[in-house]
């Protein structure tokens, strides 16, 4: 299983998300072709409702704590963008804002 599946399967067992998106953005990176090291993930579910910014982020981060603490050449994350809204925030904004460039590692 990748990276990307074992964080799909983990955010959907613990959520149940309304929608999910888990899209590797590693390859906007300076990483080897083929890494999976730099996520984006848009997560849509109620139960984030009336909780903070940072408590839905603690919420993620917790589920995918093992992914988290791994060092990247050991199959670990090195960077998470964490999108995560109820269903009345996703129909309003419509979707997440797209990821910028990457100007680290070596490409600036």
């Amino acid at each position: 299983m990748t990276i990307q599946e074992s964080i799909t399967k983990k955010l959907n067992d613990a959520f149940s998300p309304e929608h999910l998106e888990v899209v590797n953005e590693s390859f906007m990176h300076n990483v080897p072709e083929g890494s999976e090291s730099h996520f984006k993930v848009v997560i849509v579910c109620d139960d984030f409702k009336g909780k903070m910014l940072i408590a839905r982020h603690r919420l993620v981060n917790k589920v995918l704590e093992d992914e988290l603490k791994k060092e990247r050449s050991d199959g670990g994350i090195h960077a998470l963008s964490l999108h995560t809204m109820t269903m009345g925030e996703w129909f309003e904004k419509g979707k997440a804002p797209d990821s910028p460039e990457c100007l680290g590692g070596g490409k600036a």
